[in-house]
């Protein structure tokens, strides 16, 4: 055995909120955008939403997979009790601060946005997701440590063998087509405090942790696969595009949202598995980033919608000013001040968080 860096998984966290970030101000240029809580420009970019609509069915649930392989590795040097003081510390103790101190500023905003009269709002917001991630670390790590204390037992072979088929991810995908027959959700890409959102989430964070628990054979199918999977991907897209107008099944939805997935994380493990001097900076600036995205998103949206310019230079506008934003309130704010830190996930002192590391076998 070897320990490897795994650079991937922590490039794929820090791409899939930039992504996150793309999408969410995409919705401002939407007719609904209201109706979601989001503010809305009066020149909509309809067609923007074609590329969005191949994105919103595995946004969030990479996340959710991803943190489930991250509980994995945090597992390995803790026992319980650090392990759930540690995830509180790091989650519950930011949406609890999230809560009262930074949905509210985007509602502010919306307010201001519309003329609204001001008023203070605690809600959960955009951090449904952190509460999400703390009730499954609590629901799923007694199994999770069972599994650890019989890792290379039966049932870690069976998982092992059945990882190193191509068809091995897919047959998973069942868990998750039954879901969407089960739940029924309206619109698939609605998760923020929906049940859907809660079953899909313990779903995706359940095997995220099994596939990494499984061994390097599930990382060397999809990368050798993943093109395939894409391929799969990309035509149930095209069979939702064409005959479902972007709406289709659930359990299409489902399917297609892991092929997305495990073509990402064959992609990932094939090209950004290795060293990079970013990395180290963005994947401890993610997190942060993803906490106060919403309200520098608005505020970037109340100063550019009001110009008389077409919509697609608003777009890139808003775009640079939510990354530049978040930036700056990151660089000189949240990461210099040691009382911040804590209250967005980081550790107290300003250190350079290690890249994910995981054991793997030697070939």
């Amino acid at each position: 055995m070897k320990t490897a860096r795994r650079y991937d998984i922590d490039w794929l966290r820090v791409i899939t909120i930039s992504l996150l970030l793309i999408y969410h101000i995409a919705i401002i240029f939407q007719p609904w955008a209201m109706f979601v809580g989001f503010v809305r420009s009066d020149q909509p970019l309809e067609g923007l939403w074609t590329p969005m609509t191949m994105l919103n069915v595995w946004r969030i649930p990479i996340l959710f997979f991803v943190s489930g392989m991250g509980l994995y590795f945090a597992m390995r040097k803790r026992n319980w009790k650090q392990l759930i003081g540690e995830r509180t510390r790091r989650i519950l103790l930011p949406l609890l601060f999230g809560i009262v101190a930074i949905a509210p500023l985007h509602m502010f905003l919306f307010q201001k946005f519309y003329k609204l009269p001001l008023g203070y709002y605690p809600h959960m917001g955009h951090l449904w997701f952190l509460g999400n991630i703390f009730v499954y670390v609590l629901m799923f790590l007694p199994v999770f440590y069972l599994l650890k204390r019989n890792t290379g037992g039966k049932f870690h072979r069976i998982l092992d063998r059945m990882m190193s088929n191509p068809g091995g991810p897919l047959l998973i995908s069942l868990f998750f087509m039954l879901e969407a027959i089960w739940v029924k959700p309206q619109i698939y890409s609605l998760y923020a405090e929906t049940w859907h959102g809660f079953a899909l989430g313990a779903l995706a964070f359940f095997f995220g942790y099994l596939f990494v628990y499984s061994g390097y054979h599930f990382w060397e199918t999809v990368k050798k696969w993943k093109w395939a999977y894409i391929a799969l991907a990309m035509a149930l897209y095209l069979l939702r595009y064409v005959e479902f107008q972007l709406e289709a099944p659930g359990y299409l939805m489902a399917l297609e949202s892991n092929c997305w997935i495990f073509g990402a994380f064959g992609l990932g493990y094939r090209y950004l598995n290795r060293p990079s001097a970013i990395l180290g900076y963005l994947s401890q600036a993610a997190y942060p980033v993803y906490i106060i995205h919403m309200f520098v998103m608005y505020g970037g949206a109340w100063l550019i919608l009001p110009l008389h310019i077409h919509p697609a230079l608003q777009f890139v506008a808003i775009t640079v000013f939510t990354f530049a934003g978040c930036y700056l309130l990151y660089e000189f704010l949240i990461r210099r001040l040691w009382f911040l830190r804590p209250l967005f996930g980081l550790k107290g002192k300003q250190v350079d968080k290690p890249s994910v590391k995981m054991m793997v076998k030697e070939g």
